[in-house]
């Protein structure tokens, strides 16, 4: 998209927001629980935030990278920063690694939550630790739309617990398991590195690789549909 093209956007999106601000529509049916893992559309997302507390918290940047099965679109991607709706402290900013001043003229986060539903519609979510993102995403739905977010939600740290509980070609595999939870760790014991971590654009392909290696061995523990997908790593 070109810049003139994605200022348009931008302009045709504000204008649909001030006409119809109370719509959301994420997540129409056309996926079941049916639907061959292999067919099914994820989007792979991770937030950067000012803390963990969505009572006093925001999010500064949004990551995702969208897939089909086990097929990662890296041509398919969303990353924005936010306007911050509130001050950034030296701890947060010595993790996340975004300076206020990057944020200052950056689109809010109405705006840019409205492009990423778009992104994700008719789309399952993963994440790692999921449920930390999604509990910030679904305070800001409810403000601005009245519900949160009802796509399905998929924690590749769920995933993984549950390999490492009945995986049998997956312990064959790597012969032991990690006995770290978090998403570089458990990414580097299985052979995937990222150059730059704490991006959220970065974590999310990160989180698609390990999702990728995760889905071929959980398939040859016979899941093979959305629904047996989510009895193992739903949210």
């Amino acid at each position: 998209m070109g810049f003139i093209d994605g200022c348009l956007q931008r302009i045709l999106t504000r204008l649909r927001l001030k006409d119809n601000k109370r719509e959301i529509n994420t997540w129409t049916g056309a996926v079941t629980k049916h639907t061959q893992i292999t067919q099914c559309p994820f989007v792979v997302f991770d937030t950067e935030l000012s803390g963990l507390d969505p009572a006093k918290d925001f999010i500064v940047s949004i990551g995702a990278v969208k897939m089909t099965g086990g097929v990662i679109h890296i041509s398919k991607e969303f990353y924005r920063l936010i306007m911050p709706a509130g001050e950034l402290t030296k701890t947060n900013i010595e993790i996340h690694g975004i300076m206020p001043e990057e944020l200052e003229n950056q689109e809010d986060i109405e705006l840019v939550l409205s492009e990423f539903l778009e992104f994700i519609r008719d789309s399952v979510l993963v994440g790692h630790f999921v449920h930390i993102d999604l509990k910030f995403l679904n305070r800001i739905t409810k403000q601005l739309y009245g519900k949160g977010l009802i796509n399905p939600a998929i924690d590749t740290h769920n995933l993984h617990e549950w390999l490492c509980e009945n995986g049998m070609e997956f312990k064959r595999h790597y012969h032991g398991v990690s006995n770290k939870t978090n998403l570089f760790a458990i990414a580097q014991r299985y052979g995937i590195t990222i150059e730059s971590t704490h991006n959220a654009l970065n974590d999310a392909l990160m989180t698609a690789l390990l999702f990728q290696r995760f889905i071929y061995f959980l398939r040859a523990e016979g899941i093979n549909t959305l629904g047996e997908l989510l009895d193992v790593g739903r949210v």
